[in-house]
C-alpha cells in the first residue's frame, strides 16, 4: 500500500489536478481535514472507502490511522489544502511514516498564492519590476519564527511577500512592512481564494488593514504586498520580444 498525499488545491473542487482525482478514486482509505478540503471532493473516493476527518485528530491518531492501513493494505489518500509543500504539516507526517516503514508519495497541488494571484488577475513576478515572491507567515505563540526570517528581515528586499495565517494580525504586518515599502506601496488581501464566497480587497499598506477588519476577515486568507501588483508600466520580457532570435522549425516548410 501507499499513502498518497494529495494536493486538495486552495477551495474550488474542480481545482483539484487530474493526477490527484484519479488517485483519490483508486484509494480504499480518505483521510482530509474537514475545516478546509471542499466536501465535494468526497465524492470521487470509492463507494464503500473508509472516510476519516483529520480536524480533530493529533499526529497521534492520525499515523495510527496511516499504520491500521498499511496493515490492512489498503491504499491511503491524505488530502491536504493547496499544495502539500508549504505550510501542510505534511514533513512531520512523513517523518512518522518513515519510523513506521509505511510508504508514500505526494501529488502536487493547486497552492493558495496562486489562487489568490488569480483572483487578483496579476502576475506576481514582472520584468524590471519585481522578479522574487517570498512565501512566508508570522511569529504566533505556538510556533515561532526561525532567526533571521522575521518580517522586519525579510522585508529589506523589496521583493513581493506574500503571507499565509496571518489575517488576524494584518496590524502588525503593516507595521513592520512600512519602513521598507512605504504607504504607497500595493497590498491586497484574498479571503477564501476560489471558492463562492471569495473576497479581494485591494489597496495599499496605508488603507489595507482598515479593509481587512471592516471584511471581518481572521482566516483562510493571504496578504500580499509588493510593488508588482500596481505595475503598469513595466518593459515586455524577452521571451516573446520581437527582437529575440528564434530557432528554426525544421517542421515549418516555409521557415528559412
Amino acid at each position: 500500500m501507499t499513502v498518497y498525499f494529495i494536493g486538495a488545491g486552495p477551495g474550488a473542487a474542480d481545482l483539484i489536478t487530474v493526477r490527484g482525482a484519479r488517485t483519490l478514486a483508486r484509494c480504499q482509505v480518505c483521510l482530509y481535514a474537514g475545516s478546509l478540503v471542499p466536501r465535494e471532493l468526497l465524492a470521487e473516493c470509492p463507494p464503500d472507502a473508509r472516510l476519516v476527518d483529520t480536524a480533530r485528530l493529533d499526529l497521534d491518531q492520525i499515523t495510527a490511522e496511516f499504520v491500521a492501513a498499511h496493515k490492512a493494505g489498503h491504499d491511503v489518500a491524505r488530502l491536504h489544502s493547496g499544495d502539500p509543500s508549504v505550510f501542510s504539516a505534511v514533513a512531520e507526517q512523513m517523518r512518522r511514516l518513515d519510523a513506521a516503514g509505511v510508504p508514500y508519495d505526494v501529488v502536487p497541488g493547486v497552492p493558495a498564492f496562486a489562487a489568490a494571484a488569480a483572483a487578483l488577475k496579476r502576475e506576481l513576478t514582472v520584468p524590471t519590476v519585481g522578479q522574487t515572491v517570498i512565501l512566508t507567515r508570522i511569529a504566533q505563540q505556538a510556533t515561532p519564527m526561525p532567526e533571521g526570517e522575521d518580517l522586519a528581515t525579510l522585508g529589506r528586499s523589496g521583493a513581493l511577500l506574500v503571507l499565509h495565517l496571518a489575517a488576524r494580525y494584518v496590524d502588525r504586518v503593516v507595521g513592520e512592512l512600512l519602513p521598507h515599502y512605504g504607504a504607497d506601496c500595493p497590498a491586497a488581501v484574498v479571503a477564501m481564494a476560489s471558492r463562492p464566497d471569495e473576497l479581494v480587497l485591494r489597496g495599499t499598506l496605508d488603507d489595507i488593514a482598515a479593509q481587512v477588519k471592516a471584511a471581518g476577515v481572521v482566516r483562510t486568507a493571504v496578504i500580499i504586498v509588493g510593488r508588482t501588483l500596481g505595475a503598469e508600466q513595466f518593459r515586455d520580457s524577452h521571451l516573446y520580444s520581437p527582437d529575440r532570435e528564434r530557432p528554426h522549425d525544421p517542421c515549418d516548410p516555409q521557415g528559412s
